[in-house]
């Protein structure tokens, strides 16, 4: 009895005091997302594989059977670079299904860069440390033990599904693109829930605002090119190819591309006025009534997310120039990415390009994609959606506002809202102005915070669930 108890004792010691202090259901939450974030899922070393198998075995011990269960590998080239799906019918076979959807890889991280190990799921400060916390672990667990939570209760009307996926931090092969091109039926759904919302908080922690993501902008490279007969570099002449690529791409970086309003940056920008100081609020709100006054836009561009939010941008990345160093360049090139506003075709923003060039001898081809995308507009703001994240919100968040925003990066929902599954990025997590160590170091979550994120999800899953 001794030994029991001092054994007792002692794993209560080694356990952290705000584990100790969590409901019985947080725990086993806890001990889900920790095994998850240890089980390495990076692109050089790692297997999503696993991590999929791990969180597989929690859904049949939840009592899932085998044929609720789809696990699948990747390619033959990244076989570990599969995933899960998992079904739990609902009450109503009319009613169509929601998809919860996770990506299981992360970005690389070296032990000797950071403070603590990368890849051991670490409590210190109110915080969790390790990679893969936030991005995109958080939700694959949380929507796990969602999934094992409405096991456990009445069946929901709607089926609700969960794929786990892999390749969405740039690896060589992406599952979740796969799943919409070869399994269409095994995540069909009216809608999606992904990442890609959240909120923001101050240096302090302290929320400032939601964010509900409706819409996402389309990764699209284009290479720029001029050539050139050339010649000995001491006899130099007026047509040289480096000197007119670069004189194309001042005058790219001098040309913004116009403004374009959608539903959900209309609404972002309205809250947004809300927030802001007497001038920028009274920009942003002529911008709203004329997309075409130039000074008020000026005045908005100042933020770089903003500027980004209102518009296509193009940016070069990389150039390639010259053969030899004493000799005239017969070709000199150049990566312009672009972060195409959703709807836009490559074609029309191609032309663009081209017309802020200034130069029709520098040529403009779009770069064959890995993940070609067709051109879609952002998911719709419908009341079914945003009507109960909003409700909710009020709930879990008191005088903390849910704004609408696109994103202007990528997640994996561009493949499903290119096939036209609407996908939205959940809020409910507000990252620091540090971003948290998100594709950086010493990459954190707080603690408290996570735990209420997933209650508002699990609240917001049961409310789409049951309509």
């Amino acid at each position: 009895m001794r030994t029991f108890i001092a054994a007792l004792l002692a794993a209560t010691i080694a356990v952290p005091a705000s584990a100790q202090a969590l409901r019985a259901d947080q725990q086993a939450f806890r001990a889900l997302y920790k095994e998850l974030v240890e089980t390495n899922t990076t692109v050089s070393t790692g297997s999503c594989n696993l991590a999929a198998e791990r969180m597989a075995a929690r859904l049949k011990a939840a009592g899932y059977a085998d044929a609720d269960i789809k696990l699948f590998s990747g390619s033959a080239e990244r076989p570990q670079d599969g995933g899960m799906v998992a079904t739990l019918k609902g009450s109503d076979p009319k009613a169509k299904a929601i998809l919860l959807l996770s990506h299981l890889d992360v970005v690389e991280a070296k032990r000797a860069d950071w403070e603590r190990d990368p890849f051991a799921f670490i409590e210190e400060g109110g915080f969790f440390y390790g990679r893969g916390v936030s991005d995109d672990k958080a939700h694959g667990a949380i929507f796990t033990d969602a999934m094992v939570r409405l096991k456990q209760g009445k069946a929901p009307k709607r089926t609700v599904k969960l794929a786990l996926t892999c390749g969405e931090e740039g690896g060589p092969y992406n599952s979740a693109k796969w799943l919409v091109e070869e399994h269409r039926d095994w995540i069909d759904a009216e809608f999606a829930l992904n990442e890609g919302g959240g909120g923001k908080a101050d240096a302090t922690g302290k929320p400032i605002s939601l964010a509900f993501q409706a819409g996402e902008k389309v990764y699209q490279d284009f290479t720029l090119e001029t050539r050139n007969p050339g010649g000995h570099s001491s006899r130099p002449r007026p047509d040289n190819a480096i000197n007119e690529l670069a004189a194309g791409l001042v005058n790219l970086a001098k040309n913004d591309f116009p403004v374009i309003l959608s539903d959900t940056t209309r609404a972002y920008f309205a809250e947004m006025a809300k927030l802001s100081d007497a001038p920028t609020a009274a920009a942003i709100r002529a911008v709203l009534a004329n997309p075409a006054d130039t000074a008020a836009e000026a005045i908005v561009s100042k933020d770089p997310g903003w500027h980004s939010t209102l518009r296509t941008t193009c940016v070069a990345t990389m150039l390639d120039a010259g053969h030899a160093r004493n000799a005239l360049p017969q070709r000199a090139q150049a990566n312009v990415n672009c972060r195409m506003f959703p709807g836009e075709s490559v074609e029309k923003v191609r032309g663009q390009i081209a017309e802020r060039l200034g130069d029709p001898t520098i040529s403009v081809t779009p770069r064959a994609s890995e993940n070609p995308e067709k051109a879609a507009p952002p998911p719709p703001l419908s009341d079914m959606v945003y009507g109960p994240a909003v409700a909710l919100a009020t709930k879990h968040f008191p005088g903390i506002p849910l704004i609408p925003t696109m994103a202007t990066g990528a997640t994996d929902g561009r493949y499903l809202n290119a096939a036209g599954m609407p996908t939205y990025g959940m809020p409910g997590r507000f990252g620091m102005p540090d971003g948290n160590g998100v594709h950086g170091l010493n990459e954190r979550i707080s603690v408290a915070g996570v735990m209420k994120e997933r209650d508002y999800l699990f609240d917001l899953i049961n409310a789409y669930a049951a309509k």
